[in-house]
């Protein structure tokens, strides 16, 4: 094998795959400008046609760092472009064809995993067959975590592939969050100036006034910040009022009276009740825990 590929195939026990990611290949290969693709080197067990396609039994995340091409897949039968910066994703089950432009070659790393976990991220909807696709930029993080994958196979040591399935966990999590920073690139300035707002006058702002001060309408302003962050705005700054409660009662010995009309909450009985539905014990139990008493 020459040095534009390496890859490591790994043994999968019973207990790794227990542990909800089991690894089962890892590695990289870089093709030049007009070379065959795959390489006549390539490795049997992965060589396919790129005119038939293949269908795996395994997750594959793939990252192409250098040069251009094309992907199609069951459920992308229009063929998508690549580019650097995409990482994409191969489904266990599903035909997919891919390859480098002949005019530019490519460098792509990838690695092959199977387990639980991977399915609960599928099924609750963060990675998917419609989308396989991801346009999170070049990173130098998600490189150097492929190479620290290629690092750990070769070596194998005790207790390799849960050391392999942190990697994948850490490569799906910076996939999700650099695709959703890609997403929102255009507003998420506004978002963390709203949430700096947020921070600096929740005792008293409401969402409207956070729009307002953005110089967006509310409609809009609620749906991005929704999108972006997961809360509602009125949400967020709920969250952010109770993590101000939690810190005194916690760190403080301020009476509860006062921590709640510190935070905007002067009607008593309200902020005792919404204390307790949130979290489930009522202020003084939860500064007793906290405080160790």
């Amino acid at each position: 094998m020459n040095d534009a590929i390496h890859l490591k195939y790994l043994a999968v026990s019973p207990e790794d795959l227990r542990w909800g990611i089991a690894v089962n290949s890892v590695g990289y290969q870089d093709v030049g400008a007009g070379e065959p693709y795959p390489p006549s080197d390539h490795p049997s067990r992965y060589l396919f046609s790129t005119e038939r396609g293949r269908t795996l039994n395994e997750y594959q995340l793939l990252y192409i760092t250098r040069g251009h091409g094309r992907f199609r897949s069951t459920h992308v039968p229009e063929g998508t472009l690549l580019r650097p910066g995409n990482l994409f994703l191969l489904f266990p089950g599903e035909w997919h064809t891919y390859r480098p432009d002949p005019s530019t070659g490519w460098k792509e790393f990838w690695i092959g995993f199977n387990g639980a976990a991977m399915e609960e991220w599928v099924k609750g909807g963060f990675f998917s067959r419609e989308k396989p696709v991801l346009q999170i930029g070049l990173h130098s993080d998600i490189v150097n975590l492929y190479n620290d994958a290629i690092q750990t196979a070769a070596f194998q040591q005790s207790g390799f592939q849960q050391c392999l399935g942190g990697i994948v966990s850490h490569l799906m999590g910076l996939a999700r969050m650099y695709q959703r920073q890609e997403t929102f690139s255009e507003v998420k300035d506004k978002i963390n100036q709203a949430k700096i707002l947020i921070g600096e006058q929740f005792r008293t702002i409401r969402p409207e006034e956070v729009a307002a001060q953005l110089f967006m309408g509310y409609s809009n302003f609620r749906r991005i910040f929704k999108e972006y962050t997961g809360f509602a705005p009125a949400q967020y700054i709920q969250e952010v009022r109770l993590n101000r409660i939690k810190e005194l009662l916690t760190n403080t010995t301020l009476p509860i009276k006062e921590i709640a009309d510190e935070c905007g909450l002067e009607n008593y009985d309200y902020f005792f009740t919404l204390f307790r539905r949130l979290t489930g014990m009522t202020p003084s139990d939860y500064r007793n825990n906290t405080q160790g008493k």
